[in-house]
């Protein structure tokens, strides 16, 4: 069904909705570009015409077929470029052409896709940046009118219905080219599908809106590259890029992403795409390579850039590198036939994923063999010269019959050709199922009619179809997910082979496998590539330079941690953790307290309890022989105050069992301390009691009548009561005791204390009883050689010693020892300071009142001081 020119197509329940001056071209831009369109429609020579196929719809094909000989910059005239030759300059490109043709011909062919319906191309020669913007106008020419030679072009302000020559394009092949068709096809969102433009600026919808391609975005790639050194921990590498889009893009998405998996550029250089550099750059790059000392070198280069570097590189003698290519270079026969390539070193590539393209083989052979019959038949034997010294005119024409040396029949397509060629194949098949459903054909009739790009374009982002078992779609940013081969180049003398070695899947699984690598080293282990050693566990890196691969590493201090995500920092344990040395984490402390239930508590009650029981009988005993010689000679009502005194300060013990808390921490020391310094004080006073009735009473009889006469005893006590009373009321008014927990006794340890326990005025009431402990051991040493019957100076004697070992051992253990039973220590000195006063001082006395009463009489007592008094006597 024919459409009157100018009307929008309908067919399949399309609807035009998108207007091309959405995005309008300033209207001197405009009227350029019809200007350069009608100049070109006028030379309509057959000089200029491309390889060319009828069909009810056209699709236009840019391919680099030959070389071309002249340098942008120059050139004296904007004049289209020449070809070197009229042959095609390798098979790649070949292959790429045939696989379109190849594609073209099976889609006429086909009963399920677009029946009834015939695809013609138009195929450009795209040799060179004119040549391709000679490709994009002629696409832009609009059929019809547009190439009438009329010199008066009327500038429209609006192109939904516009008509170019190729209701879309394939191609063209690189990133450099395909940003400038792809910036004058989408101001008349013409499709374009590209094979190999990879560049990452594509992707962006807003400037680029009608382009898409069948190959991964560079952006994927530069992902799979970070992956591949971080599997093999390659932090110190060199990177090289060309002097194109393609190569300084690809470096700065990697200067981008490599920070993030701690990879660092030893050097980044940019390889010239002049093929007339000068060896000299070419020779200082490959110097300052050798000389970073990174033995990985990344090539993100397009294949004549690493064919220059790679020429001189083998002149400069480099070896023992490890190569990792892209996808532009890594199976490119302009590469692996360098002479003296297989010298290099290690050379591991990433691919677009490896893909068979049956009976591409078989077309091409046929094709060749119709031509030689051709030539044959026509009993011409230089038509074939003629013709293709016509295509030497310029590279825009292919000329007719696709002019081949005679050498091509011995070309074997490359991986690096499929590869190419199922590219293009399946971009070809994107643009056919985009018109499938845009006519309509999905419901079983196509209709035929005008097709507006614009109404393609959309058809084509929504294609979603299966070639062999290859799922062919586009995102939203119009980019292929498909996935990557690594290859490794393999050697056997000089034939050069491939192996693939890995492969990655979007969008992050990359697997590798290690066996079938197979490195250039002595070992065959894989190299190296580090600006410094990793550190052991637990130590940070310090850096050195301004690199943060280069460092040198310090354990982490006790109490800090390095924690993987910052290698460069040891972090603090947070306060209720504790960590060794050199350790990567930290651990809960322990929180340590002495439980009532724990049976060294259990224990430690029991003897609490026992000695408090044996106090309250001796204080039973003693009420009940208060007059006894024994209990007189124990200080009479003075031992009660003692007992007492003991009874108190053991009961404070109890204090000290469970969880600290706001009752038991204000009587814990206090009562200790104060119950601890009457026991103290009245056996000072006893024992300066007894030295002055047996040492003194003769000698100074002023001194023992005034002791009798002001109550020197109990004076004596309340002074020295009095003083530890002062010092405790004195630290609670200025800071109540209270639960606290102490990170400062272990560094594994949280102990469950009291607030004072190591305050100055809590330890001033330990040191005032020691002191007072001394005091009284002294006067009680001179009482040693009194009446055994009074042997209160040697009893008391014994407990202060008790007393001071008791003191002395627990602060060695407090200094040697920080574990969780560290408060039972402390009650255990306690108890047998208490113990000891009481055991040294009181039992053998409740012993005589108990097993020997007659020795508890003034008889008995009369005689051991009539004993004494001898004894002295005669001393004297």
């Amino acid at each position: 069904m024919e459409m009157m020119p100018g009307q929008p197509f309908k067919a399949g329940g399309l609807r035009p909705g998108l207007h091309l001056a959405e995005t309008p071209l300033p209207r001197m831009a405009l009227l350029l570009l019809l200007c350069l369109l009608s100049l070109f429609c006028s030379r309509g020579s057959s000089s200029w015409a491309p390889l060319a196929l009828d069909g009810d719809y056209a699709l236009a094909g840019l391919f680099p077929i030959h070389r071309g000989n002249a340098n942008p910059s120059q050139r004296p005239r904007p004049q289209v470029e020449v070809c070197e030759s009229a042959t095609v300059r390798s098979s790649h490109s070949y292959y790429l052409v045939q696989a379109m043709r190849f594609a073209m011909e099976e889609i006429n062919n086909a009963s399920d896709l677009l029946p009834n319906v015939t695809l013609g191309y138009a195929i450009y020669d795209t040799c060179g940046s004119s040549a391709n913007m000679y490709a994009t106008l002629s696409i832009l020419s609009q059929g019809g009118d547009g190439c009438r030679g009329h010199r008066d072009v009327a500038v429209a302000a609006n192109y939904t219905f516009y008509r170019p020559s190729a209701v879309a394009a394939i191609g063209p092949d690189s990133s450099e080219e395909a940003l400038l068709t792809a910036s004058l096809l989408g101001i008349f969102q013409v499709p374009e599908v590209s094979y190999e433009a990879t560049s990452r600026t594509l992707s962006q919808k807003r400037i680029f809106p009608s382009f898409l391609r069948t190959v991964p975005s560079d952006r994927l790639q530069v992902d799979v590259l970070v992956r591949l050194l971080s599997a093999f921990h390659w932090t110190w590498v060199a990177v090289l890029g060309s002097d194109n889009n393609y190569g300084r893009q690809g470096l700065q998405m990697l200067r981008e992403a490599t920070p993030q998996a701690g990879i660092c550029f030893a050097y980044q250089g940019i390889l010239p795409v002049n093929k007339d550099a000068t060896r000299e750059v070419l020779a200082r790059i490959i110097l300052d390579v050798v000389a970073s000392s990174a033995k990985v070198v990344i090539l993100f280069s397009n294949k004549h850039s690493v064919r220059s570097f790679f020429q001189e590189a083998i002149q400069q003698n480099v070896t023992g590198k490890i190569w990792v290519g892209t996808e532009d270079w890594s199976l490119s026969t302009d590469i692996w036939e360098i002479p003296g390539i297989w010298s290099i070193g290690t050379v591991i590539g990433v691919s677009v994923k490896q893909a068979q393209l049956p009976g591409l083989k078989e077309f091409e052979a046929d094709f060749a063999e119709s031509a030689r019959a051709k030539a044959e038949h026509s009993s011409l034997s230089d038509a074939k010269a003629t013709s293709c010294q016509n295509c030497r005119e310029t590279c825009s024409q292919p000329c007719s019959h696709f002019c081949r040396p005679d050498s091509v029949t011995e070309w074997e397509p490359s991986p690096y050709d499929m590869q190419g060629a199922f590219s293009v194949y399946s971009a070809v098949y994107a643009v056919g199922h985009g018109l499938h459903r845009l006519l309509g054909c999905h419901t079983g009739l196509c209709h035929k009619g005008t097709v507006y790009p614009w109404q393609l374009l959309r058809e084509v982002k929504r294609v979603n179809f299966s070639l062999y078992q290859r799922q062919v779609y586009f995102d939203a940013n119009g980019d292929t997910l498909g996935g990557y081969d690594l290859v490794l180049w393999m050697w056997e003398g000089q034939d050069w082979n491939y192996r693939v070695i890995g492969s990655f899947n979007p969008p992050d699984h990359l697997s590798i496998d290690r066996e079938k690598i197979q490195w250039q080293t002595e070992d065959n282990q894989v190299p190296v590539s580090v600006c410094s050693k990793d550190c052991d566990v637990g130590e940070q890196k310090v850096l050195q330079g301004m690199h943060r691969c280069c460092f040198h590493c310090v354990a982490c201090l006790p109490g800090t941690f390095l924690n993987k995500s910052d290698l460069y920092t040891c972090q603090t344990c947070r306060k209720g953790q504790w960590s060794p040395a050199k350790s990567e984490a930290c651990f809960e402390r322990t929180v340590i307290f002495l439980p009532w239930a724990d049976p060294i508590s259990l224990t430690l009650l029991a003897i609490t309890t026992l000695l408090l029981s044996l106090m309250a009988s001796t204080a039973f005993f003693f009420s009940r022989n208060l007059e006894t010689p024994v209990v007189r000679s124990a200080g009479g009502r003075l031992s009660f105050a003692m007992l007492g005194a003991l009874a108190g300060a053991t009961l404070s013990l109890y204090c000290n069992f469970g969880v600290p808390g706001r009752l038991n921490c204000p009587l814990r020391f206090p009562l200790y301390n104060i119950s601890f310094s009457l026991c103290l004080a009245c056996m000072v006073a006893r024992s300066v009691q007894i030295v002055i009735i047996f040492k003194m009473a003769t000698k100074a009889p002023s001194l023992y009548e005034a002791w009798q006469r002001y109550h020197g005893p109990h004076l004596l006590i309340v002074v020295l009561t009095s003083l530890q009373g002062l010092l405790a009321l004195i630290s609670l008014s200025i800071d109540l005791p209270a639960p606290l927990q102490d990170y400062n006794i272990s560094p594994k340890l949280i102990f469950l204390v009291c607030s004072t326990m190591d305050s100055i005025l809590t330890l001033s009431g330990i040191i005032y009883n020691g002191l007072l402990g001394v005091a009284c051991f002294v006067v009680s040493y001179l009482g040693k050689d009194l009446p055994s019957s009074y042997s209160e100076a040697k009893c008391i004697t014994f407990s202060l010693l008790v007393y001071f070992v008791s003191f002395v051992c627990y602060s060695i253990v407090r200094q040697i020892y920080q574990g969780r039973y560290l408060i039972a220590f402390y009650v255990t000195s306690h108890l047998c300071t208490l113990a000891g006063v009481f055991g040294g001082y009181f039992a053998p006395k409740a012993y005589i009142i108990l097993f020997h009463s007659e020795r508890n009489t003034n008889e008995h007592f009369q005689m051991s001081i009539q004993s004494y008094t001898k004894r002295t006597n005669l001393a004297g």
